[in-house]
C-alpha cells in the first residue's frame, strides 16, 4: 500500500486512490459526534446556499456548518462538536457546509473512494482503510479555509498514516503539540464565542469515537455514512 500526504484544496484536487480528507477543527470532529449521537447520514456540500436549498427540498432536516468559524444565517447549528453533542439528531439526515472539510471532499474528484476523518476517529478510519487494503491512499490535511496549513490537520495526517502503517503512536505528544499551536488559540478567545472551548477538548480526545465515515455519491450528492457502529 502506497500512502501519500498532501494538503489544502490543491491537494484534494490532486488526490488519487482512496482519499482521506482531514479536518480536525472542526468539520469532521463535528460529523463524528453527530454520527455517535445517531444521525442517519450527512450530505456534504461546499456552499451555504446549496445546503439551505437542499433542506428546503426536504433532502435533509438540519443544516450545520460555518463561514469564518461562525454559524451561517439560516443554519440550524454551527460547526461545533459541543453543540452537536447536545442536539437531538438521532435518525435524522443532516446537511453540512464548511469552508475547508466539505470543500475538500467536493474537490476530490479523482478519488476512487473517500473517507473523512479527524483525530477523534483516526483509529477507526485506519482500521477501515486497512481492511479495504487499497493500492494507493492519499491523506489530505485541509488546513484553514483550505488555503493555509494548520498543525492539527497536518499532525492528524501523520498520525493516521502511522496508524495505517502499524507504527506505535504517542497520543499525548500529538495532543500537546496541537494544544500549543496557533490555531487552537481561537477556542480560548472570548471575542470569538463561536469557537467554544469544549470544541477543542472534544477534537483532541484522540481515537475516542469508534466510528469511521465513508462518503459516496448518491443521486449527484456527496453523502457521508458511518461505519463501525
Amino acid at each position: 500500500m502506497e500512502i501519500r500526504i498532501d494538503s489544502l484544496i490543491e491537494g484534494a484536487q490532486r488526490a488519487e486512490g482512496t482519499v482521506i480528507i482531514i479536518d480536525v477543527f472542526r468539520a469532521f470532529t463535528t460529523a463524528a459526534v453527530a454520527f455517535a449521537r445517531g444521525a442517519k447520514k450527512i450530505i456534504l456540500v461546499a456552499e451555504v446556499e446549496e445546503a439551505i436549498a437542499l433542506r428546503g427540498q426536504g433532502r435533509g432536516e438540519l443544516c450545520f456548518g460555518e463561514v469564518g468559524g461562525a454559524r451561517p444565517e439560516g443554519f440550524d447549528m454551527g460547526n461545533s462538536p459541543f453543540e452537536l453533542s447536545e442536539s437531538d439528531v438521532r435518525g435524522k439526515t443532516l446537511i453540512q457546509s464548511t469552508r475547508a472539510g466539505t470543500v475538500g471532499v467536493s474537490a476530490a474528484k479523482k478519488a476512487s473512494q473517500i473517507y473523512v476523518s479527524s483525530l477523534a476517529i483516526a483509529e477507526a478510519t485506519a482500521k477501515a482503510v486497512c481492511n479495504e487494503n487499497p493500492d494507493l491512499v492519499t491523506i489530505v490535511a485541509m488546513g484553514n479555509q483550505g488555503e493555509v496549513r494548520t498543525d492539527e490537520d497536518e499532525q492528524c495526517a501523520l498520525y493516521l498514516r502511522n496508524l495505517i502503517e502499524g507504527r506505535p503512536q504517542d497520543r499525548g505528544a500529538v495532543r500537546t503539540l496541537v494544544m500549543n499551536s496557533k490555531w487552537s488559540e481561537n477556542f480560548d478567545d472570548p471575542a470569538q464565542p463561536h469557537f467554544h472551548p469544549k470544541d477543542k477538548e472534544i477534537a483532541l480526545q484522540i481515537d475516542s469515537i469508534p466510528v469511521y465515515i465513508r462518503v459516496s455519491r448518491e443521486g449527484g450528492l456527496l453523502v457521508a455514512r458511518p461505519g463501525g457502529i
